[in-house]
């Protein structure tokens, strides 16, 4: 039987949520030490990266929250995630640029050094406590990077690390597309259940088999021809299978 509600919520187990719990927590470490009421007086700033940040990493856990019920939904909280981590990019690369440095290439030695490091696949417990506990131990993996005193070290680190989580939402996003293009929607596994359902039901009532595959076969009425008006059995494999038989008896009972 079709199931309507698909798995959703296990955000936790992705290295995309990592990531962006990683982007979060490096960013208000980030703005705490280089901007004040002197260089970002209204807090704009301050404001635009931790948000940027807040939103992606909070896009990812509603989006798996809502991958039950409608890909459609999971698809754009999780371009809007990407979408956020992509805008608090520019931020870090405008930082950068506004003190005369370069970003990193991904040959430069720190680049070189910061990608040779891996995140933990996490296979705990999907509880809040375990997986903080995990995140604390991954941010205490990067922080010579992501939470580094120099500035230059920390955004530069930054922009690589949004790099991989936009290269993995783009990788989760694509999988999604596959699957609804192969298995449909919310909406598409519901009709599946109840016509399923429904068959079943009229299986145990005593609908006849196709004759052509075997089939239960559903009751219908003829619209148009000269049967018009008139019930009959179809095959519930309709369009694949054509098959029909003739209902018997008054009014056209079995």
């Amino acid at each position: 039987m079709t199931d309507i509600l698909t798995p959703y919520g296990g955000f936790r187990r992705t290295f995309s949520f990592a990531f962006a719990c990683l982007v979060y927590h490096a960013t208000e470490v980030f703005c705490a030490r280089n901007y004040s009421y002197k260089n970002d007086p209204l807090g704009k700033t301050v404001g635009q990266m931790v948000g940027a940040a807040r939103s992606a990493r909070q896009n990812i856990v509603e989006g798996s929250s809502r991958a039950g019920t409608s890909k459609e939904t999971e698809l754009r909280l999780y371009d809007t995630a990407k979408a956020s981590l992509e805008e608090l990019a520019g931020d870090y690369e405008a930082f950068l640029v506004g003190r005369g440095e370069l970003p990193w290439a991904e040959t430069d030695p720190p680049a070189a050094r910061l990608l040779s490091l891996s995140l933990d696949r996490y296979t705990g417990p999907l509880s809040r406590h375990d997986h903080a506990a995990y995140i604390l131990s991954m941010r205490r993996r990067f922080a010579e990077f992501l939470e580094a005193e120099d500035p230059v070290t920390a955004a530069n680190s930054l922009l690589l690390v949004i790099d991989q989580a936009c290269k993995l939402l783009h990788r989760q996003m694509t999988g999604i597309a596959d699957a609804f293009r192969e298995e449909g929607g919310f909406t598409e596994r519901m009709s599946r259940a109840r016509l399923e359902t429904r068959d079943a039901q009229a299986a145990a009532s005593g609908a006849p088999a196709c004759p052509l595959c075997g089939k239960p076969m559903r009751k219908f009425v003829a619209r148009k021809g000269r049967n018009a008006g008139h019930p009959f059995w179809g095959c519930s494999g309709y369009p694949d299978c054509a098959g029909t038989r003739p209902c018997e008896g008054p009014g056209g009972g079995t």
